[in-house]
């Protein structure tokens, strides 16, 4: 069995899903299978990924479902990968050369069951690397304590082994298609640290169709799944108060975009929720104003 899954929730991206698929072929390891799941495609993506699998040059594993959203297309994902580790590659992005070489040259060298998995680096297309290079003394830390305790920065690529996936399922809410990836990934944190590659395993292009070019959109149309998220954060376990007071704002204006007056009695910090109502509700005047285009 293949040590690692990559794997792809893609949406209509077959104008770019072939730049993953180039590199993959260009690995030089094969020691991988590559997942996708096509998460309701209206446009060519099938026939393109067919196509690819009778060339034979790369294990490859196709899975269509209904449109269910990025965090539904990773809980497809994560229930039928078996592999010991697992890496999510977006379809606008693509690894390097080495990337596989790198995974699980590092993971057999240093990894063993008290640690959750690996984080590596994420760089642009010009290679240059996204935000910060991990603290050069930090062998193995969680993913929160590297933003919130070690000042790293910017996107960074999460190799995780695949036992540990399965837990904590993303929930699905009728009519939304978005909750917070992150849940899982701080689920995690309470338990295992993770170990540091200093390395680029994923290099990343930022589409104007990508969900993190319209972040706000996604807090408008998906208010479930964001206060499901800031309620989850807040009872994280390893949190400063800022921290949880910064949540129940977003609660507070996911909760009012949602229109769940309840949303008080139902916070965890009832406190800080009940101090973060001013500036949740200018919040959540700031989303309608900005978001006044949005067709559900």
């Amino acid at each position: 069995m293949n040590t690692l899954t990559v794997f792809t929730p893609t949406y209509n991206r077959a104008y770019c899903l072939d730049n993953c698929y180039e590199s993959l072929k260009k690995q030089t390891s094969q020691d991988f299978v590559w997942l996708i799941i096509d998460d309701g495609s209206t446009d060519d993506t099938e026939e393109l990924v067919k196509s690819w699998i009778e060339e034979e040059l790369i294990t490859i594993h196709y899975c269509r479902q209904e449109n269910q959203g990025m965090h539904g297309a990773h809980n497809t994902a994560y229930q039928l990968i078996e592999t010991e580790l697992n890496v999510c590659i977006d379809s606008d992005d693509y690894m390097p050369e080495d990337a596989v070489e790198k995974i699980t040259t590092f993971w057999k060298e240093y990894g063993n069951p008290s640690v959750g998995g690996i984080i590596g680096l994420d760089a642009y297309t010009d290679e240059s690397i996204i935000g910060t290079k991990f603290p050069m003394h930090i062998k193995r830390s969680t993913l929160f304590d590297l933003y919130h305790k070690h000042g790293v920065r910017g996107d960074k690529k999460l190799v995780y082994r695949t036992e540990l996936t399965k837990k904590y399922p993303y929930p699905m809410f009728d009519g939304e298609k978005y909750v917070g990836l992150a849940y899982k990934y701080f689920k995690l944190d309470e338990q295992y640290e993770m170990l540091l590659m200093n390395e680029v395993l994923c290099c990343v292009e930022y589409l104007e169709d990508g969900s993190s070019r319209n972040m706000l959109k996604q807090y408008r149309r998906n208010p479930k799944g964001f206060s499901f998220y800031r309620k989850e954060l807040m009872k994280l376990s390893f949190t400063s108060v800022p921290f949880q007071f910064r949540q129940s704002i977003h609660y507070v204006s996911s909760s009012l975009l949602e229109k769940n007056w309840r949303f008080l009695s139902e916070s965890p910090k009832k406190g800080l929720t009940c101090l973060a109502i001013p500036p949740g509700f200018l919040l959540y005047l700031y989303i309608t104003n900005k978001t006044k285009d949005v067709i559900y």
